[in-house]
């Protein structure tokens, strides 16, 4: 919490990371982290309502919106639950990622295996 009792900006970029390792780990648990990874091109994020401290069950909801040569786009929901039980948005953003093989330190095409994985765990998200 920031001096006016929300949760600074800031914070909000920290919260699409979390969100983004998390989506990793269990949409491509056999993903090598020491053979490729992937760099922020581009982040972006727009508010719409504080997160206060007393905020219900606040979350990230993301997916991936776009599947480049070599980097990918994830949009991102930063919600909680209302009065009502229905959600409240509190800031949407996105990120574009470039695949880099750390081995060469260049960026390379996106493998279908990641694709695949990636469409397999949204599919199953919609269940």
């Amino acid at each position: 919490m920031d001096a006016i009792g929300h949760v600074n900006n800031i914070y909000y970029f920290e919260y699409f990371q979390i969100g983004r390792g998390h989506y990793m780990v269990t949409s491509s648990p056999n993903w090598d982290w020491t053979k490729n990874m992937f760099v922020i091109a581009h982040i972006e994020c727009d508010y719409f309502k504080e997160i206060k401290l007393m905020a219900k069950n606040p979350r990230v909801a993301m997916r991936v919106a776009k599947i480049g040569s070599k980097s990918f786009d994830f949009e991102y929901l930063i919600i909680s639950d209302g009065k009502d039980g229905e959600p409240i948005i509190h800031a949407k953003g996105m990120s574009t990622q470039v695949l880099i093989d750390l081995s060469i330190g260049k960026s390379i095409e996106i493998p279908e295996w990641l694709k695949n994985d990636f469409h397999t765990y949204e599919v199953a998200l919609e269940k």
